[in-house]
């Protein structure tokens, strides 16, 4: 019999039961609802539980998050028993009829003003939620990122929208390294590799902080200084493969304190952009001269 492991994961509502045996070959499904699950028999069963929200099947282990109705530790040990006699049946998992195309993927290199910064571009898009790592222990949200830590000059990784910025070791040159590098990204793409389990990304801490759920309990000043950050100067900074995170804004001292994140990291001219780009426009669309902006990185 088929042994199921259940494995708690850093979101409370996704549980992971792993199995002895892999049950997909480098292939991931994700199903948000029984129709999406047409090609996985033992995903639709799965969806019959009222409690079920999403599955997702990958290598040896199948996880599920679950809706709020419900608390892990009363049914777990019941879905481990029906994953397991489904598989004692020997049922297929995945119907083979309905392997994914590989789909052509183009990538191109672009320049930034950072020089330990390359843009890697993709003509589709790679997630909806934008993360940094700084290594690969702050990794696991992004399969693609763990593995392009395993080059040895890759020393930072940001990823946004359709493109992956990557800052390098000062140990190589671009012009020895890019090709390689968008080699790489294009392969794992048309792969159907998973460039970032949002289900994880979305439960960091800041992407929590980038997606300023409090919105609404913030200052006036503050919220006016968000929506002036995200309409006039995420855009900039994101052509240039970079981002900028709001964190704090201090009324007595009139300071403003961001993130700077991707390109935007320790770039030469992150100073000068925060001074006479960003300060001036807060100043003058603030009608507030005394508007001082400070990286708490960068």
């Amino acid at each position: 019999m088929s042994k199921v492991t259940i494995k708690e994961t850093q979101n409370p509502t996704i549980l992971k039961f792993e199995l002895e045996d892999f049950i997909t070959q480098n292939q991931n499904f994700e199903y948000k609802n029984i129709d999406e699950a047409k090609n996985s028999p033992l995903a639709q069963q799965l969806f019959y539980l009222p409690f079920v929200k999403s599955v997702y099947i990958s290598g040896n282990f199948i996880a599920i998050q679950r809706y709020n109705i419900v608390e892990w530790e009363d049914v777990q040990e019941a879905v481990a028993e029906q994953i397991e006699a489904y598989l004692e049946k020997g049922a297929p998992v995945i119907l083979e009829t309905e392997k994914p195309k590989k789909t052509p993927i183009t990538v191109y290199a672009e320049s930034t003003p950072n020089p330990a910064v390359q843009k890697f571009v993709a003509n589709k898009r790679l997630t909806e939620t934008a993360a940094e790592f700084k290594n690969i222990d702050e990794a696991t949200a992004s399969p693609l990122a763990i593995e392009l830590f395993k080059f040895p000059y890759v020393k930072e990784i940001f990823i946004d929208e359709n493109y992956v910025s990557i800052t390098k070791y000062a140990v190589s040159e671009w012009q020895d390294i890019t090709f390689e590098i968008r080699t790489f990204i294009k392969q794992f793409i048309e792969n159907g590799g998973i460039i970032i389990d949002e289900t994880l990304a979305s439960i960091s801490p800041k992407t929590e902080k980038q997606k300023i759920e409090n919105f609404d309990q913030l200052d006036v000043t503050s919220q006016q200084i968000i929506n002036i950050l995200e309409e006039y100067v995420k855009p900039a900074v994101a052509a240039d493969g970079g981002n900028i995170l709001f964190d704090s804004y201090d009324d007595t001292e009139k300071r403003v304190k961001v993130v700077l994140q991707g390109a935007c990291s320790g770039c030469p001219s992150s100073t000068f952009t925060l001074k006479n780009g960003i300060e001036n426009m807060l100043k003058d669309m603030l009608k507030d001269e005394n508007i001082k902006v400070e990286a708490l990185n960068g």
